[in-house]
């Protein structure tokens, strides 16, 4: 998908999720390269440009397989972050959508998706 030109989710960092009838948000610190118009030069100790964003489902007919937030177990990293790790894969399927990861193996039927930046 084009939005997510440039994003690499193996190295991005899925910081928390919500869902309702009418959506579902990811809350994303996203590993972005150059090739990303969202693309911007990394801090001195990072080695790519880490931004946080949300990546957020809407107008979809229904989805399945997505587990609530306070069932997974986070991860601590060193600096007593909290995260809930990768995500696997995001796929456009025939009928939706398809997000792999911590948090489940989330289907949803239709929609569409948005991405948002916040730094």
């Amino acid at each position: 998908m084009d939005i997510f030109k440039g994003i690499d989710f193996n190295d991005s960092f899925v910081l928390g999720w919500s869902s309702n009838e009418a959506g579902i948000t990811f809350n994303v610190e996203a590993s972005i390269w150059p090739e990303s118009p969202h693309y911007q030069k990394p801090k001195p100790n990072e080695y790519t440009c880490y931004r946080k964003c949300e990546i957020q489902f809407t107008n979809f007919t229904s989805y399945s397989g997505l587990s609530k937030q306070s069932t997974v177990n986070p991860t601590k990293d060193l600096d007593g972050s909290l995260d809930y790790g990768n995500i696997d894969i995001l796929i456009k399927t025939n009928n939706g959508f398809q997000v792999v990861g911590e948090f489940g193996h989330l289907n949803i039927v239709n929609g569409k998706v948005q991405l948002k930046f916040y730094t």
